[in-house]
Formats: structure tokens, C-alpha cells, sequence
């Protein structure tokens, strides 16, 4: 399978789960020190515009602001430290995250919207928790005014403002619900 080119200005859903579908979390601790670690290895390097961390998988959409050897390596550091520290606090060994992580280059800027979105719903559509409450997704950093690494104004221009945001998930939210409602 060859994997996606991350080139400079573009924009990329990435993802990955554990390998096996084992968790790659197995506690808030867990995620609070993967955030860490997105943040010392990603920052400057890409521009975060949503994640979600679930057990077993998480979501980051980017945009490419680096080019793409150093942003790879970056990629390739995060998931390493990462990895290394969960295994010595589990006491395992072996991989972790399946092989590569997957990216997918988001051609236009509905595309990514919808990403973003679906990014944010995972906690509802997997858990079925409110995505709103949900203390390891981007959706809560977005619409306050607390500090985060996420590029706030970014998204927010995309969906023309806070409130337009909210519309965007909740409409997409009902329309989950009366899928999952029909099967």
C-alpha cells in the first residue's frame, strides 16, 4: 500500500488504531500524555485543526505547514515516544499502533469540514457518549475561549463562526441518530 505524501499546505485526516484493536489508551493519564506529545513533536511543524482520542484509535486532522520529510519524521518521533511510554507503563512489548499511520489528503474545504465534524462525533457514533461532554476530542477547545493547541480561528473560519459550528455537529449529530434509528 503506498501511503499518502504529506506535502506542505495541504490537508490531512490522520489516523490509526492499536494494533489488533487493542486499546492504545487505558487511561485519561494516557491521553492527557499523547496530547503532550502531539504538541512537543507537531508544533510548528503542522497546524492541528481537530482530534479525538477513543481506546483504541484516534483522529487528527492537520494542515501541512513544514515540509514533508521533517513533518514525517515528526509523525514517526510522536508515535515512537508514545509507544515506548505505554509499553513501559503496561509492562508489554512489541507494536503498538498497526504498521503506518494512515493519512488522507482532504481536497476541499467541504471535505474537511465533514472531517472535522466526524472527527468530533466519534465519541457519540463508537460510545454513544454526547460528543459535546466529551473531555478528549478538539470540540470543547473550539468553542471556548480556553488555551489549546488546536488552530481555533482556522476552524472557525471555515464554518463562518462559533455558532455555525455548533449547527454544522448537531445537524450531523440528527442525522446519525435517525440512521442508527432506521437500523
Amino acid at each position: 500500500m503506498k501511503l499518502e505524501v504529506l506535502q506542505k499546505d495541504k490537508f490531512y485526516h490522520i489516523y490509526n488504531r492499536g494494533i489488533n484493536g487493542c486499546n492504545i489508551f487505558s487511561s485519561n493519564e494516557n491521553k492527557l500524555h499523547f496530547l503532550k506529545l502531539v504538541s512537543k513533536y507537531l508544533n510548528g511543524k503542522v497546524s492541528i485543526l481537530a482530534f479525538c482520542l477513543m481506546d483504541n484509535h484516534f483522529h487528527l486532522v492537520i494542515q501541512v505547514i513544514e515540509e514533508e520529510k521533517i513533518v514525517t519524521q515528526a509523525f514517526s518521533n510522536l508515535f515512537n515516544a508514545y509507544a515506548k511510554a505505554y509499553n513501559k507503563q503496561q509492562n508489554r512489548t512489541g507494536s503498538l499502533f498497526e504498521k503506518h499511520f494512515k493519512r488522507i489528503e482532504l481536497t476541499s474545504e467541504e471535505y474537511l469540514k465533514n472531517v472535522i465534524v466526524y472527527v468530533h462525533l466519534n465519541p457519540t457514533h463508537h460510545l454513544n457518549i454526547d460528543f459535546v461532554d466529551f473531555e478528549f476530542s478538539s470540540y470543547k477547545n473550539i468553542i471556548t475561549e480556553a488555551e489549546s493547541m488546536i488552530s481555533k480561528d482556522e476552524v472557525l473560519k471555515l464554518f463562518d463562526d462559533v455558532d455555525n459550528f455548533k449547527y454544522c455537529h448537531n445537524l450531523k449529530r440528527k442525522i446519525l441518530e435517525n440512521k442508527f434509528m432506521l437500523e
